[in-house]
């Protein structure tokens, strides 16, 4: 959670802001996520909070994806948002309430506005219904629950929205909703990131060589957001909301689809470049990752280019008295990529209005120091940023090491070819041992290349 004091509200400009207090509450706010525990017990901390702050951002969210952890995502992300709403009205300064959804609250539709949808369910029912119901009844009934939604996270921000809308009261609230968030453009530095979370852990699966195949349409829009960007959208947004006083909750779609689309054909052969130039140490092998929005052609290359090496690499590490580890890793890869696949087989059209308008009212300062504009964002070079990001920040690989890990590509791609080249032989020579017709056509083919090599040669005696 971030919090800002009154000092801001004095300034006509963002550039007024003063940054006060990061506040995580990992253990303060752990009562918001159930209705049987007393509201955040902060004692003499909690009251210097009420009285202290003016512009409230819950930023803390957790990200449950399955199905199984149904339970958890509604006490987190919706019901914990209760709490906040409940706390918020107890801060006595409090001038605005800048709620962190995600543009896929509403991943049922194709066309998005920047307005609250109804729910999926009513709520109040929903928590209701988790309070009693035992777990295994919850997990037999979740995917009817979840209906048309993917997973957890996006049906509980969707109901979360709506609860925001309806339990509000006076509160000056708005709505921020990002897409799939990524590094940063420009702050803290250039490529900046520090999870595994959302497209990061595949970029760094497929410079490592480890994933080669992925369901996906090339021409369907990823919508990526850097995570700067939505920070400073989101502090604009806080700053307008305490100032300007807009008399409806905004919200505003963070996205950049309907601005500066990127599609997923483009990422592929971004992050495949930008690996071969600037590789991944100790990678598994040579980055070479496709796209398909084919399901059994997907799977044949999951089988060849993931699994079958994996149980030969597990099967060499068990010969040489180590553990084997590969395949548990694929299976992860692949849970990643089946949860993955739901949003980069399609696309959205998200409307922008608010955020256009909000830009429109920063001083020219402002925009620089708070720019969320992503018509300039050139993608090929942010793309290279997020990928040598993930090498240093999430790997903690040093640059200096580059020449190494080319050096190691190559050993690769020759073990490769090797590899490749004795299968091949292997396989003809079983053919020929077996079937006529194989050792006619392999007769053929050298006869033919030796009459060439022939003709060749008697050409260039002739013109000498």
């Amino acid at each position: 959670m971030l919090f800002f004091n009154s000092s801001m509200l004095k300034n006509k400009s963002i550039s007024g802001f003063r940054y006060l207090w990061p506040l995580h509450f990992i253990e303060a706010c752990r009562p918001a996520a159930t209705r049987s525990l007393p509201l955040l017990a902060f004692s003499l901390f909690g009251v210097w909070i009420m009285l202290s702050f003016d512009i409230f951002f819950p930023v803390k969210c957790i990200l449950f994806l399955s199905p199984a952890l149904f339970r958890h995502a509604l006490q987190l992300n919706a019901m914990g948002t209760q709490r906040l709403l409940e706390l918020a009205r107890q801060m006595q300064n409090l001038e605005a309430f800048i709620h962190i959804s995600t543009a896929y609250a509403n991943c049922v539709r194709k066309c998005i506005d920047e307005v609250i949808y109804p729910p999926p369910a009513e709520p109040k029912k929903l928590f209701d219904l988790v309070e009693w119901l035992d777990e295994s009844i919850i997990q037999d009934i979740t995917p009817k629950l979840l209906g048309d939604w993917p997973n957890t996270y996006t049906y509980t921000k969707a109901l979360s929205e709506y609860l925001i809308q309806q339990e509000k009261g006076n509160l000056n609230i708005a709505i921020i909703r990002p897409s799939i968030v990524g590094a940063s453009w420009h702050e803290p530095f250039p490529g900046w990131i520090d999870s595994f979370n959302g497209t990061s852990g595949i970029f760094v699966a497929a410079g490592k060589g480890i994933l080669r195949t992925v369901i996906a349409n090339n021409e369907a829009v990823a919508d990526m957001i850097p995570v700067d960007v939505a920070i400073n959208l989101t502090l604009a947004a806080g700053w307008y909301t305490a100032v300007h006083r807009p008399k409806n909750m905004l919200v505003y779609n963070c996205t950049t689809g309907g601005i500066n689309p990127f599609f997923w054909g483009e990422m592929e052969q971004y992050v495949i470049s930008t690996f071969k130039r600037n590789p991944l140490e100790q990678a598994f092998r040579t980055p070479n990752a496709h796209l398909t929005s084919n399901y059994l052609i997907n799977q044949y290359w999951i089988t060849v280019s993931h699994k079958a090496p994996a149980i030969l690499y597990d099967l060499y590490m068990r010969l040489t008295g180590r553990k084997p580890r590969m395949m548990k890793i694929i299976n992860r890869l692949h849970k990643s990529m089946m949860l993955l696949q739901y949003f980069s087989t399609q696309s959205w059209d998200w409307s922008s209005d608010n955020m256009n308008m909000l830009m429109s009212h920063l001083n020219t300062e402002d925009k620089k120091l708070y720019n969320f504009d992503v018509r300039q964002l050139h993608w090929s070079e942010y793309i290279e940023s997020y990928c040598l990001g993930a090498k240093k920040y999430l790997l903690n690989e040093d640059m200096a090491g580059i020449p190494a890990a080319k050096q190691h590509l190559r050993k690769l791609r020759n073990i490769r070819y090797a590899f490749n080249t004795t299968l091949l032989v292997i396989i003809w020579r079983i053919f020929i041992a077996r079937s006529q017709m194989a050792r006619n056509i392999w007769y053929f083919v050298v006869s033919l290349c030796y009459k060439f090599l022939s003709y060749f040669r008697a050409s260039s005696t002739l013109r000498h």
